[in-house]
């Protein structure tokens, strides 16, 4: 047999073992195939197909140039070079590619598929959708165009149009990567709950064999599971952010200021700014160097005016890639990189991939595990993460006193808002929750119902980012024998009018597992009682760390029925309620949670000793800062 017949042989072989996804045999078949025939274009094709999956993305780049260098011009070797520099986050390069596989070969739904997914990453919605129509036109039955037609629909919040797009997928392939969880997240953003149930116990029964099925934020809106949580994350960040080879370590500074680069496309008029702002005031500048790196969406509100007054440098890195975000970050020579946003809309986790600092940690916007092998600490409280849960995060824990940063300087409205001013009657009892409409659970609000119906002429006061959270959420209110009158709904307000809103309510219902955050600090910083439900995670924990901080353990509630019952006895004992809102007043300012210079001096300490642990060549290991 020549060599000819030899390479043809080795390269079906190849073929054949990357139709099963055996994608490293099918490498080494390929390239096999290649010593014996070097110049064959179309072995080069399928061998950079096969690098792309396994995620070497600069030996697919090579691979399909040479493959154009030895055969010529083709869509295949093009569509690689798009998906190469799609991994790689250069999305406007990846598009470039997509146009030319497209020229030479139009019906090509996979380009028009990968295309549309580009285009919705700038997003460029109309475009990414036409880019989709087409590939659904060339292939009616591509669940993958499907997915992504329901991913932009859903960015557009057109949330039934997405929905009606998942449910297509399922029908078609219920396994694609992670479109269980983006049905099950869809479904929960509108309070939709008829065939929720069904989807969750759906995953549950699939999750050993079919790990990629949810992500990791959509896990903590379900799940009070914390080994779970990490399986989860630990999938997804192999599958999208695995450590990248291409740059080498960074290198060691020694510098009399230790720079600290905090990344974030929440910069603005976004919760996790409202939390941050006046850390970034109050940073000791005569020890540290602050550089922001933003990679949100641009605006010039008055909540990034302030912050970039903060910063000694403010860098907007919103059209850079995710290897050019962690260069910048290396010539700058950022000794600690600080995720503000981990896996949350927007946020850049692939720019930790490539070591952007010798030192990387997560923080405050993110409400878990990373599960990454390139996030050395994670910063949590004892009260967030017990000893014995440490197990259950990929980072090592900075323990600090208390968690949660805040702005003490936050100010309340002096408008003299009445009840009716929310449509709120005058002499009830006004439950509330302003959580995202996400975090409510059935199970929740059948508690809630339950304490309604308990609490005579009570009411319940929710925030709605969209329309259809209301008529569903009446309707489940009726469908449990509670009036749909005794839900009121509020929408978005001016910052200081919304923390004056607070005010008018009687106590603050909590959501489990996913706990308020900044809506919990919030209602405490008004004055207003908040209830929670200590879970077992992270995410279940948040609230219960913010009333220890603030000395208000008996809020903390430790089973479903004992939290009804502590509503329902405050609702109906007046005394009861002024007391805890005494208690609150009074702790407000004396207690660590709304001690901002306090917070930032511990955080100060632990950024020294994790940077001196490293100066050390010591590895990184749990430290606990002491009040």
């Amino acid at each position: 047999m020549d060599n000819f017949d030899k390479a043809k042989n080795v390269f079906l072989d190849g073929l054949k073992l990357l139709k099963e996804k055996s994608f490293l045999e099918a490498e080494q078949r390929f390239e096999e195939s290649l010593r014996l025939l070097p110049d064959r274009s179309s072995t080069l094709i399928n061998l950079s197909a096969t690098q792309i999956k396994l995620k070497k993305y600069i030996e697919a780049k090579l691979s399909a140039e040479k493959s154009i260098q030895f055969g010529g011009e083709s869509a295949e070797a093009y569509l690689n070079l798009g998906l190469v520099e799609k991994n790689l986050g250069d999305i406007s390069a990846s598009i470039g590619y997509f146009d030319k596989a497209l020229f030479l070969n139009p019906s090509n739904a996979e380009v028009w598929l990968n295309k549309g997914a580009a285009l919705n990453e700038l997003k460029q919605y109309q475009e990414a959708l036409s880019s989709l129509e087409k590939a659904i036109e060339l292939n009616p039955t591509y669940a993958e165009a499907w997915a992504n037609k329901g991913l932009i629909f859903r960015e557009l919040k057109y949330y039934p149009e997405a929905i009606m797009c998942y449910e297509k997928v399922i029908q078609l392939n219920p396994f694609i990567n992670y479109i269980l969880g983006d049905l099950i997240h869809t479904k929960m953003l509108i309070n939709k709950w008829n065939g929720l149930a069904l989807r969750i116990q759906m995953l549950y029964d699939n999750l050993a064999e079919q790990s990629h099925l949810i992500g990791p934020f959509d896990i903590l809106l379900i799940s009070d599971e914390p080994n779970l949580q990490l399986k989860i994350a630990k999938i997804w960040a192999a599958d999208l952010y695995p450590l990248q080879t291409l740059l080498p370590q960074p290198i060691k500074h020694d510098h009399k200021k230790i720079r600290v680069g905090y990344f974030s496309a929440d910069f603005g008029d976004h919760p996790v700014s409202y939390l941050t702002a006046e850390l970034f005031e109050l940073h000791d500048k005569n020890q540290f160097e602050l550089i922001a790196f933003s990679s949100g969406h641009r605006s010039n509100d008055h909540m990034l005016k302030r912050l970039k007054k903060s910063f000694n440098e403010f860098i907007d890195v919103a059209d850079c890639s995710d290897r050019e975000i962690a260069l910048l970050a290396r010539e700058l020579e950022i000794d600690i990189a600080v995720d503000l946003g981990g896996y949350t809309k927007d946020n850049r986790p692939g720019v930790f991939s490539f070591r952007a600092a010798p030192i990387q940690l997560s923080y405050i916007g993110y409400l878990g595990t990373m599960g990454t092998n390139f996030m050395d600490y994670i910063i949590a409280d004892s009260t967030l993460i017990p000893i014995d849960s440490q197990k259950f995060y990929s980072e090592k824990v900075v323990y600090l006193p208390s968690y949660q940063v805040n702005d003490s300087q936050k100010k309340i409205s002096k408008k003299p808002f009445k009840r009716d001013d929310f449509s709120l009657p005058e002499d009830a009892f006004v439950f509330c929750c302003f959580n995202n409409n996400f975090k409510i659970l059935p199970e929740t609000f059948s508690g809630w119902m339950r304490t309604l119906q308990a609490v005579e002429g009570s009411v319940l006061f929710l925030y709605t980012s969209n329309p259809f959270s209301q008529t569903h959420l009446k309707a489940e209110a009726e469908a449990r024998g509670v009036a749909a009158n005794r839900l009121i709904f509020g929408n978005s307000i001016p910052m200081e009018d919304y923390l004056a809103r607070y005010r008018l309510c009687d106590l603050f219902l909590d959501t489990t597992p996913y706990n308020a955050g900044t809506t919990a600090s919030d209602a405490l910083w008004a004055g207003l009682p908040v209830l929670t439900l200590l879970g077992e995670t992270f995410a279940g924990r948040m609230a219960a760390s913010l009333l220890v901080a603030i000395d208000l353990p008996e809020l903390i509630t430790h089973s479903q029925a004992e939290y009804e019952q502590l509503a329902i006895d405050i609702a109906k004992s007046p005394k009861k309620l002024e007391s805890l809102k005494t208690r609150l007043k009074e702790n407000r300012l004396t207690t660590p949670l709304f001690n901002t210079p306090l917070f930032t001096k511990h955080l100060e300490f632990a950024y020294a000793e994790i940077y001196r642990r490293y100066q050390a060549d010591l590895p990184p290991d749990h430290l606990y800062v002491s009040s």
